[in-house]
């Protein structure tokens, strides 16, 4: 909640080019041994950006089974930190200014007998079946692209969208420069009829896909839906979160499509098309439709969001706002169709997630409170009190004028943020009197969301800069420098 940015952060970003810590790997060593114990190999180990972050992978696994053990292995790693004498941070940006912390949920579709329907293939009749279930997956993401969002709003996850380290709350798809260039071929050839004889696959566009390589430029990092060679990356999903919201309405959105999608094929085939082309016919629409939610630039960037909006894509980031898309009429409609949820399910989730978000800024209010009342003013009243002290002796001594200004200066600065903590805590509070006092889960919500949380920037500012004009020795609270560098 309190810390000022330390003189090194992350800035030259070695620790993510360096060894892992001994200290670290010991820990890293030790839970993959116990993970392996539990049915649950680990593939890799590596740093990442931040100081004292690190990422790990489950080997890839049925979607119901690897979200059991996701669960499972975060519960493994906090026991297996405690003898390493660690704590594990899932909160998804636990420090202010330093990268937080995401799940990557790798997801494919794949047949009973093992095959992958998102591998590229050099066989014109398996690129048909390729293309077939990537565009749908484009079209599922551009139609339902609200739920998703939806799907991964969190109190924590508020803190870390868009911040620069995170993909922003729009949902966008990446699919690399060269499969944008096979849709835009496949878009162009418009729609067309084939006569005895002629090459069809080679007529339609996708007689052969050239080998997908890895895209060079990094934006799929940026992205929150990206495809990456096999599969497409969900990168949004937040560290503490359970993975089952966003596998079940990615799932959800992606066979609905699929649905549709066969519906619409078999009407064209019913008025004499063959059925290659009438697949194709129905693809290239839905690349056009679905248009607005590639993009292949910048996600982190400004220039991002003002474009989205130019494309009529939401960027919803407040949690309160995103969960209320579970309950619109269009999703209820959705999730009772396929016998996922009832309207009734969707009510009680909706209730139930918007109470955890309030819970959660109220626990967050609560403890800046008492820090700041508790810890931060007695310290920064008790420094003030030997600056005082200081300059009443040098006073007696005849050092007065330009001499102790600067000390002043600092006793004024200080009683500032003084007075800026104890009226914005108070008003803080009191905004969550307001809050508590209504009865309706939603209203209650939105107003920690805006009255309660717009506090949080303020009283922290104060104390950040309090933490630089008080002793250190006397500073009660812990410093970015001592946790992050930890080794």
């Amino acid at each position: 909640m309190f810390g000022h940015a330390p003189a090194k952060g992350q800035q030259l970003e070695d620790h993510y080019f360096g060894s892992i810590p001994s200290r670290v790997l010991s820990f890293m060593q030790d839970f993959e041994y116990e993970a392996l114990k539990l049915g649950m190999p680990i593939r890799t180990r590596h740093n990442e950006v931040a100081p004292s972050q690190f990422e790990c992978a489950p080997t890839f696994e049925e979607v119901n089974l690897a979200i059991d053990h996701n669960l499972l292995l975060m519960d493994l790693m906090e026991k297996v930190a405690e003898k390493h004498d660690f704590k594990v941070l899932f909160h998804e940006k636990p420090f202010a200014g330093i990268n937080g912390s995401g799940k990557h949920n790798n997801w494919s579709l794949g047949t009973n007998t093992g095959k992958n329907l998102l591998g590229p293939s050099s066989r014109p009749k398996e690129n048909l079946v390729f293309l077939t279930f990537f565009i749908n997956v484009i079209k599922a993401v551009h139609s339902y692209a609200d739920l998703l969002r939806a799907s991964i709003a969190s109190a924590g996850n508020e803190h870390r969208l868009g911040a620069n380290e995170a993909p922003p709350a729009i949902v966008s798809i990446f699919i690399g420069s060269q499969l944008a260039k096979v849709l835009d071929e496949l878009e162009s050839k418009g729609e067309m009829k084939i006569d005895k004889g002629e090459n069809m696959y080679m007529k339609l566009g996708i007689d052969k896909i050239p080998n997908i390589l890895l895209d060079n430029t990094d934006r799929n990092r940026t992205s929150p839906f990206a495809f990456t060679g096999n599969k497409f990356e969900f990168r949004a999903v937040g560290s503490s979160a359970n993975s089952a919201n966003p596998m079940t309405v990615l799932n959800t959105i992606v066979g609905n499509q699929l649905l549709e999608f066969k519906k619409e094929v078999d009407v064209l085939i019913d008025k004499g098309e063959k059925k290659e082309v009438a697949i194709v016919n129905v693809l290239r629409r839905y690349i056009t439709e679905s248009k607005s939610i590639v993009f292949e630039g910048n996600g982190y960037s400004e220039e991002w969001v003002q474009e989205a909006g130019r494309r009529g894509l939401k960027n919803i980031t407040s949690t309160p706002e995103a969960l209320d898309l579970y309950i619109e009429e269009r999703a209820v409609k959705l999730f009772e169709k396929h016998g996922i949820f009832s309207h009734r399910e969707l009510e009680a989730r909706h209730e139930i997630m918007l109470e955890n978000y309030i819970k959660k800024i109220q626990i967050e209010s609560r403890v800046m409170g008492d820090l700041v009342l508790n810890h931060v003013i007695p310290t920064a009243v008790k420094y003030q009190n030997v600056l005082t002290s200081n300059l009443k002796a040098m006073k007696e001594v005849g050092i007065e004028g330009k001499h102790t200004h600067n000390l002043v200066e600092t006793v004024k600065k200080i009683s500032e943020y003084i007075d800026t903590l104890l009226d914005s805590v108070e008003n803080m509070t009191e905004a969550r009197k307001k809050a508590n006092n209504t009865e309706n889960t939603r209203e209650k919500a939105l107003l920690y969301n805006k009255e309660v949380k717009s506090y949080f920037d303020k009283i922290r500012y104060c104390v950040d800069k309090l933490e630089l004009l008080v002793d250190d020795e006397d500073w009660p609270l812990v410093k970015y420098r001592e946790m992050l560098l930890v080794r």
